[in-house]
């Protein structure tokens, strides 16, 4: 903090009643180092300004609002008051010097102004200037003194002391006794400031003449006006009596332990008085008021001992001037001083100044936590404070002003290690035996978004079966936060990624809350295998902290597909045949059934099985391979047609199937078996379908038909009308031949011959040309409606030949 220093002047005018005359009282206030002094008189009224701390301090008025200014005293009673609006101190009680301090001066008292926001301590001490508002007093309204006639000139005879609680110079000053011709008084003051008065004997007494004298003492302090206070001193005049008593001591000296009980021995004074009889006989009494309440005097024997508690913390050392005197009246003074001893009786006062219940997790090594003050009564080793924490907690204790501390934060903190502590702070002065107190504070660490959601697992992996409903739930993820409240709140979102070019969202879809993943579509396993991509957790902080994961379902294939039969190829209304001779041997390949299933695993393995035969005996299937093979010897006797139902079946759970028709020809030669293919039935379905276009197809020739008729009419009409005006024109006729016509051998216009087939079937899409070469030919393509012979069609290459080409 820089140093300030601040002084100001002021000066109080202050009228009251005719016991008051006009006094004038200085006010100065400094601040250094952080702390302010102000001096003020006693006893001003409730209201009354003591200075302006806000200027005093440097603070302006909206820091002492926002920093909730307040006043820390230690005081049973308030006596000030902070009106942080104003940013001046007050007097909130009003103050009495002797009350507050007793004899101790200078008095003053001390309280912090705190602040927060950030903490800030000052110390404001308040110095209370005595004002003259206490006149002298007596403790006995009368003092009686018996003095011999014959007592020597110079004899000297201690009177009662007065008590005045003001302080300086307004405290007692000095005694004045009444005009007389036979004493005169002499002041004395001890070494703690104490006045007391003797009487010093200037003209001898003579009983005879005045038996007894009337005297008035006065004590007088010096306040303007003077205040002060009398007792009467009544004389009695007695016979000779020459010896004083004596102390054997000028001083005596004792010690004490506070708090010892009532009735414990001090010291034992004695005085000795020469005379003989009455007046040898010497009492003992206390002179002053200071100290009579807590100890006592034996008149007769001078023990001293205690009558009352004794409390190092409010009186360390008491002077009592003790009085002996004899039957005649003459008297000896001595004094003696006690010196209370201090016992660790007091334990300290933790008083906790300013704490905040909650700390950031995130706030630096150093941050103040809490102020706190410790006061111990007691002195020196018994007064000296030693504060501690536990040492398994992250912080520590630092001294600021005097007896006053800072709890810090010594390390980073983590709420999610330790989210609130139980802070006990010890404070053990140095006495022995040892006095401790103690204070728990609960601090509680708010939470600060430093830790990301984390997932369960690294990667996530699932199953699902294709053909799901849209809205499936397929499975969930979840992630853990370790902050708080909304810091730990998650939201899963689906990470803009592409999958078969489309975007995930359009195949999965994730619940932001709960985390389930859904299907949003149904899956195909064939189209697709699987899903990778990726779900980032999100939480609510500010920023938001996230982390990601990826996440694979794989698609499980579904027996959705029945076979799919490649060979042999369904052709409609044309029939295919397979031609056996009737020389093959056991084991002849007729064909082989080809299959395949778009599913997977044992879903797409294939096993082949004859249904139904013509002739079971004759062929078998190949489980596994689909080869049609015979086993046995072809005969003459068997049939030259040959109709086989092949079932391919797949191995799923239920298992698909799909079948096939295989047309086996047992013949040497295609004429041989033409007539029995003729009556191959066709399908009616298929039938059904060929009505309806034949029908269709029917009207359209018909409209076509009548359309070109009546074009060709027309173009005859037209052609005629033309050749009969070339006629009746007389104009020669010029041939023109298209190019590369010729007429060779007058069989017709085409340049060229060509050797082409056609084969046709009663369904019209089916029906094709080609054209062919030489070579053997061993399918049959066939028209059931034809009844001539069929011409044996010759190509390079038979289609049956090739069992991977298809056949339309």
């Amino acid at each position: 903090m820089e140093t300030r220093q601040h002084q100001c002047g002021k000066w109080l005018l202050l009228l009251r009643t005719s016991v008051w005359q006009l006094f004038l009282v200085f006010l100065m206030g400094f601040s250094i180092d952080g702390q302010i002094r102000y001096s003020v008189p006693e006893e001003m009224k409730k209201g009354a300004l003591i200075g302006n701390v806000a200027q005093d301090l440097g603070l302006d008025f909206s820091r002492l609002r926002s920093g909730r200014a307040r006043i820390v005293s230690r005081e049973k009673n308030q006596y000030i008051q902070l009106r942080a609006d104003k940013g001046i101190l007050v007097v909130n009680e009003i103050i009495d010097r002797e009350q507050l301090c007793g004899e101790v001066t200078p008095c003053s008292f001390s309280f912090e102004i705190i602040l927060e926001n950030p903490i800030e301590l000052h110390r404001v001490t308040v110095e209370i200037l005595d004002v003259n508002d206490h006149a002298p007093t007596f403790k006995n309204k009368v003092i009686n003194l018996e003095i011999s006639e014959s007592a020597t000139i110079g004899s000297h005879f201690d009177l009662e002391s007065a008590y005045d609680p003001d302080a300086g110079i307004y405290g007692l000053q000095k005694y004045v006794l009444s005009p007389n011709d036979h004493f005169v008084l002499k002041q004395h003051s001890n070494a703690d400031r104490v006045r007391f008065a003797v009487m010093i004997l200037q003209k001898s007494l003579d009983r005879e003449l005045n038996p007894h004298l009337s005297l008035k003492l006065i004590a007088v302090d010096g306040g303007t006006p003077q205040r002060s206070g009398t007792v009467n001193i009544e004389i009695n005049v007695l016979d000779v009596n020459d010896n004083p008593p004596k102390f054997n001591q000028f001083l005596y000296q004792a010690a004490v332990m506070e708090n010892a009980p009532i009735g414990t021995y001090i010291t034992t004074v004695n005085a000795s008085d020469a005379d003989s009889g009455s007046d040898g006989l010497v009492t003992y009494s206390f002179s002053d008021i200071k100290g009579y309440y807590a100890f006592e005097i034996d008149s007769l024997s001078g023990r001293i001992t205690v009558i009352d508690s004794i409390d190092y913390e409010k009186e360390k050392k008491y002077e009592i001037r003790v009085i002996a005197k004899d039957q005649g009246g003459l008297s000896d003074a001595t004094k003696v001083i006690i010196q209370v001893l201090d016992a660790n009786d007091n334990a300290p006062v933790i008083s906790i100044m300013s704490f905040s219940n909650t700390v950031s997790e995130d706030s630096p090594p150093g941050t103040t936590v809490g102020v706190f003050n410790v006061k111990d009564a007691d002195s020196e080793r018994n007064g000296q404070i030693k504060c501690s924490v536990d040492s398994n907690f992250p912080f520590k204790i630092q001294s600021s002003l005097t007896d006053y501390y800072n709890l810090l934060s010594d390390v980073a903190l983590d709420r999610e290690t330790t989210s609130e502590y139980n802070i006990t702070i010890t404070a053990t002065d140095h006495g022995s035996p040892s006095l401790s107190s103690s204070a728990v504070l609960y601090l509680k660490v708010s939470d600060v978004n430093d830790n990301p959601p984390i997932f369960e697992n690294p990667n996530y992996s699932a199953t699902i079966v294709e053909n799901n409903t849209p809205g499936f739930s397929i499975f969930s993820l979840s992630a853990r936060d370790s902050d708080w409240k909304q810091n730990a709140k998650i939201s899963y979102f689906l990470e803009n990624t592409e999958i078969s070019g489309s975007p995930v969202s359009s195949y999965v879809s994730i619940n932001s809350e709960s985390g389930v993943i859904h299907a949003v579509r149904s899956f195909d396993y064939e189209e697709i295998k699987q899903l990778v991509f990726i779900v980032r957790a999100q939480d609510g902080g500010s920023p938001p902290l996230s982390s990601n994961v990826t996440v694979k379902i794989l698609i499980q294939d579904q027996n959705d597909n029945p076979p799919q039969v490649l060979y042999p190829v369904k052709t409609g209304g044309s029939m295919v045949a397979e031609m056996v001779p009737r020389s093959a041997d056991v084991g002849y390949l007729v064909t082989k059934v080809v299959a395949v299933d778009v599913d997977s695993g044992q879903n797409a393995w294939l096993s082949y099985k004859l249904q139904k035969a013509t002739d079971r005996a004759l062929f078998e299937v190949g489980l596994q391979n689909g080869e049609i093979r015979t086993i046995r010897q072809v005969t003459d006797k068997d049939a030259v047609k040959q109709r086989l139902t092949v079932i391919v079946e797949d191995n799923g759970q239920p298992s698909r199937s799909a079948t096939v028709i295989v047309n086996v020809a047992v013949a040497d030669s295609f004429p041989e078996v033409m007539s029995e293919f003729t009556d191959f039935p066709q399908d009616k379905e298929y039938n059904d379908n060929l009505t309806f276009y034949l029908v269709l197809a029917l009207a359209v020739v018909s409209f076509l038909f009548i359309t070109c008729l009546v074009v060709i009419i027309s173009v005859k009409i037209y052609r005629w009308r033309q050749s009969r005006i070339l006629y009746h024109s007389n104009l020669p006729v010029i041939p023109y031949y298209p190019p590369r016509y010729s007429d060779t051998l007058g069989t017709g216009t085409l340049p060229h011959v060509y050797n082409y087939e056609v084969c046709r079937t009663t369904d019209s899409r089916k029906s094709d040309s080609k054209f062919t070469r030489a070579g053997s030919q061993n399918v049959l393509i066939m028209d059931p409606s034809s009844s001539g012979t069929m011409q044996r069609m010759q190509s390079e290459k038979s289609i049956l030949d090739e069992p991977d080409s298809p056949v339309e």
